[in-house]
């Protein structure tokens, strides 16, 4: 049996209809690349169509403004790849002539391009015999040669690139790899494999030592940090609020948040107020505090769990990144903070605002 014909037949008769398998393009091929880095497929494709729309060439991304393009990836998450996408757009525009990178070694240049996005479009798009190796393509390979080497080591990193290299469709590489992903990411499940149907039940090893839910094997996972977020909402009587930037590394750079207070713990509307950052927001002045979400919101990352709360606050604030509440949809700002402007109703509860004042 000659595993690449029978993966390649398999993938001609089983595989997705995926807008970016369309095209040669290495512009779209690299966007959807970094698109799907961390996102599945069916939430990726809206992006995809939403950026190919928005810049259609490599020249439109470069010349974009940074915030239009966090903007675009609002809702995706990991916005490093969005920044990272928009670093080596300028790259190619300002230092390639606007060329793409066309082979392997090339590609490697680009910010946010790795051994498997490097080797996905130097094969799709260049033919280039460069084997993938993502999360679908070891979970193939580990379960078909029976591999226990752990996949997130040093030692099994380069044994799968080299396995995947060797049993490479030197003649059609790029169709192999779609093929060889492909399989693993509807046919050779994590979870509930179709080991029943497969074509490869017959020479598959964990299949023979019953090792299919053992394989692969992943070390253990770091430590969650545990981290406990308060941001303050400011709702004055003029329907203004306050929005910052994050600036300095780490997570959600020059993106847009509410005054943020960490704590150590879950904290009070009393522990708030005797805050000394909260006081230097507010500016000393008295001001309504309240909490909207009883139960705090989980909100998780690959290495740590943010407990999230947002605090409303009413009254006169005097500070230099107060903007109009109407303009809160222009600006990018993490998923969570997406989230509480859906859910929480600003104009409904500036009228509550007004009532409250007219009262005091």
């Amino acid at each position: 049996m000659n595993f690449c014909n029978v993966l390649e037949a398999w993938y001609l008769s089983n595989s997705r209809d995926l807008p970016w398998r369309k095209t040669k393009d290495p512009y779209y091929v690299w966007l959807s690349e970094i698109i799907l880095q961390q996102t599945r497929v069916a939430q990726g494709i809206s992006y995809y169509y939403k950026f190919i729309e928005a810049f259609p060439t490599v020249f439109d991304l470069a010349n974009a403004e940074e915030e239009q393009v966090l903007k675009l990836w609002q809702g995706l998450g990991y916005y490093s790849r969005a920044r990272n996408l928009h670093f080596s757009a300028k790259l190619v525009v300002n230092e390639l002539n606007g060329v793409f990178p066309n082979t392997y070694k090339d590609l490697l240049q680009l910010k946010g391009v790795g051994d498997y996005t490097a080797s996905a479009i130097a094969s799709f798009c260049f033919n280039e015999a460069a084997a993938v190796v993502d999360g679908n393509v070891y979970r193939v390979l580990a379960r078909y040669f029976g591999v226990h080497t752990t996949i997130n080591s040093n030692k099994g990193i380069k044994e799968f690139k080299e396995i995947a290299q060797e049993v490479l469709d030197y003649k059609n590489p790029g169709l192999y790899n779609q093929a060889v992903m492909e399989f693993g990411a509807l046919h050779c499940k994590p979870q509930n494999p179709l080991c029943g149907t497969c074509p490869f039940n017959g020479s598959c090893k964990a299949l023979e030592k019953k090792e299919v839910q053992l394989l692969p094997i992943k070390e253990k996972k770091i430590k969650i940090r545990k981290r406990y977020f308060n941001f303050i909402v400011v709702q004055t009587l003029e329907h203004k609020t306050i929005l910052s930037k994050r600036i300095g590394k780490g997570i959600w750079e020059n993106l847009y948040q509410f005054p943020l207070i960490e704590t150590e713990a879950t904290t009070s509307a009393l522990n708030l107020i005797e805050n000394q950052e909260y006081n230097e927001l507010i500016g000393g002045k008295d001001a309504n505090l309240r909490l909207f979400n009883s139960k705090e919101w989980v909100h998780k990352l690959s290495h740590q769990h943010l407990y999230v709360q947002f605090w409303i606050v009413g009254g006169e604030i005097d500070n230099k990144d107060v903007i109009s509440i109407d303009e809160l949809e222009r600006y990018p700002v993490p998923r969570i903070i997406h989230k509480f402007i859906e859910a929480y109703d600003f104009d409904v509860n500036s009228v509550d605002l007004q009532e409250e004042s007219g009262k005091n």
